[in-house]
């Protein structure tokens, strides 16, 4: 009989962030005011919302945020010359 396998989302770097919290680092800056932010220790991914505050990374805010920061590296372009 096997022995059930521990879930791979079950890890020492998130037992640590839910004790002491996320290390989060800046991992791209989308505009002057939307950034993604990385965790250095369990990898999870946030970024800020409208509010200014930090939500969970799904695949519809990568989403958003990739087609805001092509926007605004068009604008700038622009704005350039």
């Amino acid at each position: 009989m096997k022995s059930p396998t521990p879930n791979s989302s079950f890890t020492v770097s998130k037992i640590y962030c839910s004790l002491f919290g996320h290390s989060y680092k800046l991992s791209k800056k989308v505009t002057h005011h939307i950034k993604e932010y990385t965790c250095a220790h369990c990898g999870e991914q946030v970024t800020t919302n409208s509010k200014g505050k930090l939500e969970i990374m799904t695949p519809k805010l990568k989403e958003i945020n990739e087609a805001i920061a092509y926007v605004h590296a068009k604008k700038l372009k622009r704005a350039e010359g």
